[in-house]
């Protein structure tokens, strides 16, 4: 069933109910990385006491498990929910979210606060991926990049005003009313939807079980392999923006939130454009932003020292990163087939699975002893493998297209179901 397609007032306004709702994703993300230190002196007091550097990485398993969370939660929800209206599903998971924020604010102890992040996660990728498609389908088929794009506008503006503001509240007031404010912007953004999104049917003839079978097309796989290592580039540099600017630049440490409000500002432009350049040409956009940040990369590890460069190049860093997201969640749209919901949300697992490949490879060279410039150096390997992994992709794509109209010009009336298959089964469509 084709879903209705709005007045351009009424898509706007739905557009922004899950703008918000993207908001509050990044915000419940990211906030709890300044509060560490406030959460793991509430919540394990006695280890703060023998070790305050201890309790704080204790305190970064709510890192973790949320991260844990998207990953499960991503193929696991959007499976099951595939059936059901997608208009009432982006309100469930907004309301589930809600409430998983509520347990986060109440939990009296360290394990209850780890089990509600995990909870957290669940919904996450089950929203971006649901939006996504919602949203790709309002503006039709010639502007779905810039629909996933808006779709994630939220989180990348989450990132240059609602975590440095939920974490100064969180310092201020207590760590719990951030994420309170967070459970108060999923319940805005719950009322939104329902008011807002147009009908958007599902399809009642996917199971979860029809659902799992986009993990037998190869090029999901490899769309998120391209997601996973090489946008772990991007994080591999995120993840210790502090030290280089305070060990490496040697500036004070009130210039660590203004380099990140500065990478924030970078990638929300970065993803705005991102959706437009992936409308224009997906396959360009993904080779070549990617080529960018190993170059961006590249030349913020030889400038690092100079707090001036640093900030202009962490910006880049921010934009080109930005840029490659639209166009990886549109090619996994692509390339699913009949599984698109889950599909959409998978991309979300990839970017996380990215996020903890990137920062543990961080922590790995600086532990080596080489030094905080060199996760800038690891991000450049990684966005390098991403570029090689996109060209694979693609020439795979290419050579499965050319089969199939082989088997097709050897028996145009009836080419054989077991070649077309053999072709395009493992490619998709792009």
């Amino acid at each position: 069933m084709t879903p209705a397609h709005p007045r351009r007032g009424a898509a706007t306004w739905a557009l922004l109910s899950l703008a918000v709702g993207s908001f509050g994703i990044g915000m419940t993300e990211f906030v709890v990385m300044g509060l560490l230190p406030q959460i793991a002196q509430d919540l394990l007091p006695e280890l703060w006491t023998r070790s305050p550097d201890d309790a704080i990485a204790a305190a970064g398993w709510l890192i973790t498990l949320y991260a844990l969370g998207v990953v499960v939660g991503a193929p696991t929800v959007s499976g099951l929910v595939a059936r059901f209206p997608r208009n009432r599903v982006i309100v469930g998971l907004a309301a589930a979210m809600a409430v998983f924020s509520v347990l986060t604010v109440l939990a009296p102890t360290f394990e209850l606060v780890a089990v509600s992040r995990f909870l957290a996660g669940l919904p996450h990728g089950g929203f971006f991926g649901m939006g996504a498609l919602i949203a790709a389908d309002m503006l039709g088929p010639g502007k779905r990049g810039q629909g996933v794009a808006i779709v994630l506008t939220g989180l990348t503006v989450a990132n240059v005003v609602g975590v440095p503001l939920g974490t100064w509240l969180g310092q201020v007031t207590g760590w719990r009313s951030a994420f309170a404010v967070v459970a108060a912007i999923f319940v805005v953004c719950a009322v939104m939807l329902a008011f807002f999104t147009p009908p958007h049917a599902g399809d009642p003839s996917r199971t979860f079980r029809a659902e799992l079978r986009v993990f037998r097309v190869g090029q999901v796989w490899l769309a998120l392999a391209i997601g996973a290592i090489g946008f772990g580039g991007f994080f591999a540099v995120y993840s210790y923006v502090s030290p280089l600017v305070t060990e490496v630049a040697g500036s004070p440490e009130w210039v660590v939130p203004i380099v990140l409000v500065v990478m924030g500002v970078g990638m929300t432009v970065g993803n705005l454009l991102g959706g437009r350049l992936a409308d224009a040409n997906l396959r360009a956009t993904l080779i070549v932003s990617l080529i960018v940040l190993a170059l961006v990369l590249s030349l913020l590890a030889l400038s690092a020292a100079w707090i001036v460069p640093l900030v202009i190049l962490v910006f880049a860093v921010g934009a080109t990163s930005a840029i490659t997201s639209p166009a990886i969640q549109t090619r996994l749209m692509d390339v699913a087939g009949d599984n698109q919901s889950i599909a959409a949300a998978l991309n979300h697992s990839a970017l996380n699975i990215g996020n903890s490949l990137g920062a543990f490879l961080g922590g790995v060279v600086i532990a080596a002893g080489w030094g905080f410039v060199m996760p800038a150096w690891t991000g450049v390997v990684l966005a390098i493998l991403g570029v090689g992994i996109a060209l694979l992709s693609f020439r795979l794509e290419r050579d499965g297209g050319r089969a199939t109209r082989r088997v097709g010009a050897e028996d145009p009336a009836n080419p054989s179901a077991e070649a077309v298959g053999v072709a395009t089964g493992p490619i998709g469509r792009g």
